[in-house]
């Protein structure tokens, strides 16, 4: 699979990566972003498995109903209903807390829509989980995918968001007006 997954990522779409996903560690929160457009999905399981990284993510629950939900689960997602006014944060600490490897992929915006500024539950799943994040860009701009180093939280949110903010500053989604900081 890894090889298939390079060769649509770098040979048919033009695509590179720059950076590497952690191998020392067995927890973290990978926010990508921008996410701008249905395409950003399959951008990141190529990358998924072109890198060798066991990432999981998360997906509104329709995704996951037959007949094409089992799809969505292999690739390793796990539905969440956002209609319910469960505490979905602490859902998923939980899940960090019960498996002794788990990343976690997701987008701090939440959605396709510009959205200004990030929601928050990312990072707060890191608090709770007590993992440090990974930034990843998904720059159609540039056609690559930048992978950071792990960042700790500090206990300012403000100076956290910041550095967030200025990493993906510059870089294009799909859709470039749906994403500008």
């Amino acid at each position: 699979m890894k090889t298939i997954a390079k060769f649509i990522l770098h040979t048919l779409l033009g695509w590179k990566i720059i950076g590497n996903f952690p191998k020392d560690l067995k927890k973290y929160v990978i926010i990508a972003a921008p996410h701008t457009h249905w395409l950003d999905f399959p951008l990141g399981i190529c990358v998924k498995y072109a890198t060798g990284t066991p990432i999981n993510y998360i997906g509104k629950a329709s995704l996951f109903n037959p007949p094409f939900g089992f799809i969505f689960k292999n690739l390793g997602g796990t539905p969440v209903n956002r209609s319910e006014s469960t505490n979905k944060v602490q859902a998923i600490v939980d899940v960090f807390n019960e498996n002794e490897k788990f990343i976690l992929s997701l987008s701090p915006e939440g959605t396709r829509k510009k959205i200004d500024p990030w929601k928050t539950g990312f990072y707060y799943i890191a608090k709770g989980a007590n993992v440090p994040i990974v930034m990843a860009t998904l720059d159609f701009g540039n056609k690559q995918v930048k992978i950071s180093e792990p960042y700790s939280l500090t206990e300012d949110i403000g100076k956290d968001f910041e550095h967030f903010y200025s990493y993906y500053r510059g870089v294009k989604g799909k859709i470039p007006e749906n994403f500008n900081l």
